[in-house]
């Protein structure tokens, strides 16, 4: 559970960071970047799985090219579900996904490490 609780707290700084850099993207406080990456989680969690199923013809004849257009669709229906959390396009939304990414690697990258290895017994967990 608290691996959880770090992810999430290191995707929402990622939220407030990338929404900081894109213009297309707007956050209005730290409560709703949690609320964000909440969301986004159990989109990609319930949603994502279905959808991919669903458009698996597509995605093959694409060579998963596709999913990166699934991937800024779940935070477009994430825009749409949190107050306070604005995507304007979706091309904003990919952009966003893509930058998400990449600053919740380098946070993991920096977190992480110390987390994993305070827990390293398995008695923190």
């Amino acid at each position: 559970m608290k691996n959880f609780l770090v992810q999430l707290l290191i995707t929402a700084a990622a939220v407030i960071l990338a929404a900081k850099v894109l213009p297309g993207i707007a956050v209005d406080r730290f409560r709703t970047a949690l609320l964000v990456a909440l969301v986004l989680s159990a989109l990609n969690f319930f949603v994502k799985p279905l959808i991919i199923l669903l458009t698996l013809p597509v995605t093959i004849f694409t060579f998963g090219l596709f999913l990166f257009i699934i991937n800024a669709a779940m935070i477009v229906i994430a825009g749409k579900l949190v107050p306070g959390f604005r995507v304007d396009s979706l091309g904003w939304g990919l952009l966003f996904s893509l930058v998400l990414s990449f600053i919740t690697y380098v946070l993991e990258l920096v977190i992480e490490p110390d987390y994993k290895k305070k827990n390293r017994d398995g008695t923190g967990l």
